[in-house]
């Protein structure tokens, strides 16, 4: 394994009033920084962001999507020069103790957390969004994609300016793989555990599969 240096963590979060405080609290413990990208919430959520020397809360005019919540996290990691920069939603999705295991890199580029080991706790639609997106990918990408539609992952921050999104929307995880792809960059997974509680989904349905399509098409 790669000596891992800085790492930063970046949390994009949309009306997560609910559990963004405790989702930064429990990231910090892993990271050097952490920057919170408030994508235009209107309940609050950026009032409770721990204030901290390691947590930098950036508010953005409106609610531009996830895609472009990432994008502006991303840039900033690279501009002050951090080696990893790791991902995960702010609705507790992903447990913030597993990043120790996403950060045993080799010779990959890319981590991402796999949930499809046991997809008990997974809702019937998700499982087959994600079986079909996943499928989809590994064909366009040629590696295998195991969950493509999840959020909890590290990259090298040294790639994030050739696989920047250009889509705003839940699309923009699917577009970085394939730009990755096309980057020769690896693409490796770990095992965490599905989480689904009853936080109400952000997903607008037809959205996705619009901007799925769009990405395929690329």
């Amino acid at each position: 394994m790669r000596s891992i240096g800085k790492i930063s963590a970046v949390i994009p979060f949309f009306n997560e009033h609910k559990t963004i405080k405790e989702v930064i609290n429990r990231t910090l413990p892993f990271v050097d920084k952490i920057f919170a990208i408030n994508d235009g919430s209107n309940d609050g959520s950026e009032l409770l962001v721990p204030h901290n020397n390691k947590v930098l809360l950036v508010n953005l005019p409106q609610n531009l999507g996830k895609g472009a919540a990432i994008n502006h996290g991303f840039n900033l990691s690279f501009n002050e020069a951090f080696n990893l920069t790791i991902t995960l939603d702010a609705d507790l999705q992903h447990p913030p103790e597993l990043i120790p295991e996403l950060l045993k890199m080799n010779s990959e580029d890319i981590i991402i957390g796999n949930r499809l080991s046991d997809m008990s706790m997974m809702p019937i639609q998700r499982k087959l969004s994600n079986s079909i997106t996943s499928f989809l990918l590994s064909r366009k990408t040629n590696q295998k994609i195991i969950d493509s539609q999840c959020g909890f992952r590290v990259y090298r921050t040294s790639i994030l300016p050739s696989i920047l999104p250009k889509f705003n929307g839940f699309e923009s995880e699917s577009e970085i793989l394939v730009n990755a792809a096309r980057q020769n960059y690896k693409i490796g997974f770990r095992i965490i555990p599905t989480i689904y509680g009853n936080e109400e989904s952000k997903m607008n349905a037809l959205k996705a599969i619009v901007g799925f399509i769009k990405v395929m098409l690329l």
